[in-house]
This record gives structure tokens, C-alpha cells and sequence, in this order.
């Protein structure tokens, strides 16, 4: 991001900017340099600035990291009087409602016009809601600490996803000003840990929903925290925090029993001893997400089926100790499950699938990638039990041929709702395929990755029939004859056989 000013010129006896002509061609980061409140100074300057005022050319020859001016609201200048025909006209109260329904940048953007509406821009109750995501690698601590002390009690939902420059003692600053914060994302926060979760347990007992995926120095502590300080809390998210074990989570689950959503990505010592707690404490949860929890067994998942009655979504995927068990016990209490995704789950068969079609009419999103025991019984039992289906993966389902598909083609799902099929590594498929799969209209795309028996010719018949359908596919070179010295490959792809 350029850190100098673009090219301003000022006129000090009339206070006023005036802009290049070919200022309307800026980008959109040449004008966040520009904008309020957000100013980086390279120096301060000669005189302090009074609420509003803008720092000129002169004085910043270029911006080092953002700063925030934090002078409370209640030191503004009562005395400070509309200049424009629009806020003469209109009452305060008016124009602060219309600016409440701006994003940070337009109101960045109204801040410049003049001093009465840089007052009216930079007034906390338009400061409810701010996603700093585009500029994450801008937003420095100071910035976080000046936007709490700007927005007190009025912030409500702050997302800092990918600011990895914010860290804790920014934190501990947010939570002593801003109380009443409801949804805080910090995401990907890499210097956040333990010390920025103890003032927000303690501060803002309304918290809903916390992201802290990818901040590697959160612990059970924290967890242990939240459950001590948030008891309104209802959607976690700790994926790839790898310190969390079982004991957090329980802690967790045990002081805040109305979460509704749960996700533990990639979290290896999360066990079925969590996930039980979890069920135990937690039976309002509808999302979970225990992707690559490898630990966990048919016990724990058995247990979340009978306990948490109105789950709509789970991920178990690469959970390879997992075995039709789990997916007969979510088929007899789960009716309203909508997603499952269960990639890498090599135990899997038609048994278990059978069952969920039967009984979860509402499937709409499943992922069956690699789950390779699989055959066309359970596409023909999805067709006929599962008319909501909307997305539905079989890559690496070698089993799966032209036959199963044709099935599916002729169900319910197929002609109203199926809208992506993904069939990469179906080494069965052929042209058949595509020639069944012109009956479904919503079909908007479809994955063909080194699928071999496929040709072009029949890829382009269906872009005849759906003209609209993306088709993913890669021609791999052609498998090379036997030789005398080796065994013959059984397929020539681009990525490893299974």
C-alpha cells in the first residue's frame, strides 16, 4: 500500500482541499489514505489538532500506520455550525441515521467534506459495526485502542480477521471501553493469546459468538475463561488452535450451555471425551464442525446424535475412526440434518448412507470425497430419499459408474435442486454420464477431473443442453503402454491413485 499523500493542494485561508481532475480515477486504497478517521502521521503536528480538523499536506509528507483520533464526543464544539444547505436543513438526529447505514470507508469518505460532518461521520453510535478485513495489514494496536475509546458502549461487532499486527494489550484496551461487544472476530490474530481473553471474560458478558481460528496461542485457559465470564456465548470458533485439549472444551461446554455452534478444526487433542461434553451440556447445537479431530470415535458422535436433537449441520471429515455406527445413530435422531460432510471417512458404506437417506429428507450439502466403499446403492437411495439435494461430492468414489448417476439424474433432487456434482477421480464415468445429467436444469456445475473415460465431445453436447452448467475437467496424458520391466499403471492421473 503506497504511504504517501497523494498530491493535495490547500489554500489556508479557506480551509478547503482542492483535488486533482483526475482525482475520480484514484483507487480505493489511494482514498483510505485519505480518509477519516483513520490518520497516520509520520510526526505530530506543530499544533494540536481540535476535534475534526484535518492535518494538511504540509505537515504529513507521508503515513507510517493508522492512528484514530480518541478525544471523547462530549469534548466536540457545542458551538460548531452546519455549513452546507443539506445540514441546515436537516436535523442531527437525521443525518446520523442515514450515516448509521454506512461502511467504514463512505464514512471515512463523508469525514473529509467538512468540520460539522467529520463531527456527525465520527460519531460513535455510526461505529456499531466495523469490519477492518481489507486492511489488515494496516491496522496496527493504537488503531484498535482508539477505535475502543472512540466507540465505547456503542461497538457491537468488530471483525480484525488477518490483522496479525493487533495483540493482546489492544484487546485488553477494547475490553475495558466496550462493554456491550457482541461478535468479535479475531481470526488469524497470530499475536493474540490467553492474556487478550481474561479482560473480555470479564468485561463484556454479552458476547455471542468469538472467532479465534488460527490464533495458535490460545489455550484452555481461555476457554476456561469464557465459560467463567460469557454465559450468552453461542458460536466458538477454535480450529487450528492446537493447544486446546479436552479439558478446555469441557470447561467450555459446562459454563456455556446455549452455544449453538461449535467448530474444533484441525484441534488433534479435541477427544471424544470433549465432544461428549459438548453433547451433555450443549443439546441446542446445530453446527458442528470436528474436521481432521481424529481421535474421535462412533461413542462420542452417537452421543451428539441423541442429545443434540436439532444439529443441522456436522463435519466429521477425516475422522477415520468413524464407521456406519455414527451415521445410523444421526438417521434415527437427527430428521433435520441439512449438511454432512464426511471426506476421508474410508469406513463408511452403503449400510450407513442407506439409513440417512431414509430418514433426513432435508439433506441439501453432502461430501462423500474418498469415503471409496461407496457404490451407486447409495446415490439410487439419495435420489429417492433426498429431494433438497443441492451439492453433492463422490470425488475418489471409485466405485460410482454411469449407472448410479442415471439413478441419481431420475430422482427428485435432481431436476429441481442439484446444482454441483463433483466427480473427480470417478475412474468408472464415462460420456453416459453427462448424457443422463441433461435432464437436470439447475445443474450449474459439475467436476471432471481425471475422469478418463470422459471426452470433450460429450462435454460440449452438455454445454448444448446447459448452456449456463461450469465444467471442470483435466485431460491427463494418456496412460503409457505396459512395459516388460514394471506392472502397468491402472489409471494415468495427475495426482496419486487410491
Amino acid at each position: 500500500m503506497n504511504r504517501h499523500h497523494p498530491n493535495l493542494h490547500s489554500h489556508h485561508h479557506h480551509h478547503h482541499y482542492h483535488r486533482h481532475s483526475h482525482d475520480h480515477q484514484r483507487s480505493s486504497n489511494d482514498v483510505w489514505q485519505q480518509q477519516q478517521p483513520f490518520q497516520c502521521y509520520q510526526q505530530p503536528p506543530k499544533q494540536p489538532l481540535q476535534y475534526g480538523e484535518f492535518p494538511y499536506q504540509e505537515q504529513y509528507q507521508s503515513r507510517r500506520s493508522f492512528d484514530v483520533y480518541s478525544r471523547p464526543m462530549q469534548q466536540q464544539k457545542s458551538c460548531m455550525i452546519p455549513d452546507d444547505e443539506i445540514s441546515r436543513k436537516l436535523p442531527k438526529e437525521i443525518l446520523l441515521r442515514i450515516l448509521s447505514y454506512l461502511d467504514v470507508t463512505s464514512l471515512c469518505r463523508c469525514g473529509q467534506v467538512s468540520r460539522y460532518w467529520n463531527m456527525l461521520a465520527l460519531d460513535g453510535s455510526n461505529w456499531q459495526k466495523i469490519d477492518l478485513f481489507d486492511f489488515q495489514r494496516d491496522i496496527e494496536g493504537p488503531v484498535i485502542e482508539n477505535i475502543s475509546l472512540r466507540c465505547g458502549g456503542f461497538l457491537k461487532y468488530l471483525r480484525l480477521r488477518g490483522c496479525q499486527s493487533v495483540g493482546s494489550q489492544s484487546i485488553r484496551t477494547l475490553a475495558q471501553h466496550c462493554h456491550n461487544i457482541e461478535h468479535l472476530d479475531l481470526s488469524e490474530c497470530k499475536k493474540i493469546s490467553d492474556v487478550a481473553i481474561q479482560p473480555l471474560s470479564k468485561h463484556c458478558t454479552k458476547l455471542i459468538a468469538i472467532n479465534l481460528e488460527s490464533c495458535s496461542q490460545i489455550s484452555d485457559s481461555s476457554l476456561k475463561a469464557l465459560s467463567d465470564g460469557c454465559p450468552n456465548l453461542a458460536e466458538i470458533n477454535v480450529s487450528w488452535c492446537n493447544l486446546i485439549t479436552e479439558n478446555g472444551v469441557e470447561a467450555l461446554a459446562r459454563g456455556c450451555n446455549k452455544i449453538k455452534k461449535f467448530s474444533s478444526k484441525g484441534c488433534k487433542q479435541v477427544s471424544d471425551r470433549a465432544v461428549i461434553s459438548l453433547a451433555l451440556y450443549c443439546p441446542g447445537i446445530e453446527v458442528l464442525n470436528l474436521h481432521s479431530c481424529d481421535s474421535i470415535t462412533d461413542a462420542s458422535i452417537s452421543k451428539i446424535a441423541e442429545k443434540c436433537i436439532n444439529l443441522k449441520q456436522l463435519c466429521v471429515s477425516k475422522c477415520t475412526e468413524l464407521t456406519d455406527q455414527s451415521l445410523i445413530a444421526l438417521s434415527t435422531s437427527n430428521h433435520y440434518l441439512n449438511t454432512l460432510e464426511v471426506a476421508g471417512c474410508a469406513h463408511f458404506t452403503d449400510t450407513g448412507f442407506i439409513a440417512l437417506a431414509k430418514n433426513c429428507k432435508y439433506l441439501e450439502r453432502m461430501d462423500l470425497e474418498e469415503c471409496s466403499l461407496i457404490t451407486d446403492a447409495t446415490l439410487l437411495n439419495l435420489a429417492l430419499g433426498c429431494p433438497s439435494l443441492e451439492k453433492l461430492t463422490l470425488s475418489h468414489c471409485e466405485l460410482i459408474t454411469d449407472e448410479g448417476i442415471r439413478q441419481l439424474a431420475g430422482g427428485g433432487c435432481a431436476a429441481e435442486s442439484l446444482s454441483v456434482l463433483e466427480l473427480d477421480n470417478c475412474p468408472l464415468i464415462t460420456d453416459a454420464t453427462l448424457e443422463h445429467l441433461i435432464t437436470c436444469h439447475n445443474l450449474q456445475r459439475i467436476e471432471l477431473y481425471d475422469c478418463q473415460l470422459i471426452s470433450r465431445n460429450a462435454i460440449r453436447r452438455l454445454r448444448n443442453h446447459l448452456p449456463n452448467i461450469k465444467v471442470h475437467a483435466y485431460f491427463a496424458p494418456v496412460t503409457p503402454p505396459p512395459t516388460a520391466n514394471g506392472p502397468r499403471p491402472r489409471y494415468c492421473r495427475c495426482c496419486e491413485i487410491l
